[in-house]
């Protein structure tokens, strides 16, 4: 499957983006999908997963509660809604797809789209 990330930009604090994962291949309902981000100078880290089925999504704890993780299967899409942004949100935000695992964790997923950068002005 090939992975496209899309809808990053430049944002003020407090205001929200929506990014997608559009993926091409097999049919997406087949994955586990995630959304990791990597800042300048610090690791990539878990943001929130979503299940095949799109019950029980994940979320990192620092981020619940601003951040939601939907997905629709029909459209091959995975989306991450971010609202009341802030400055520490900016990143490079990636999407990946996994066969199985747990969601948090990047060494489970097999599929990496190019990422997306959003950049959280103050």
């Amino acid at each position: 499957v090939q992975l496209q990330a899309y809808g990053g930009g430049l944002v003020q604090a407090g205001g929200s983006l929506r990014l997608s994962c559009a993926a091409s291949g097999r049919p997406f309902s087949s994955y586990g999908v995630g959304w990791f981000r990597q800042a300048p100078g610090k690791e990539r880290e878990f943001v929130a997963g979503i299940r095949r089925s799109g019950s029980i999504p994940s979320y990192a704890d620092s981020l619940k509660g601003r951040f939601t993780i939907s997905r629709d299967n029909a459209k091959n899409t995975v989306y991450l809604q971010m609202n009341s942004l802030k400055p520490e949100d900016t990143a490079v935000y990636y999407c990946a797809a996994q066969d199985s695992g747990g969601l948090g964790r990047p060494q489970y997923y097999n599929y990496w789209g190019q990422g997306t950068l959003v950049t959280v002005s103050s």
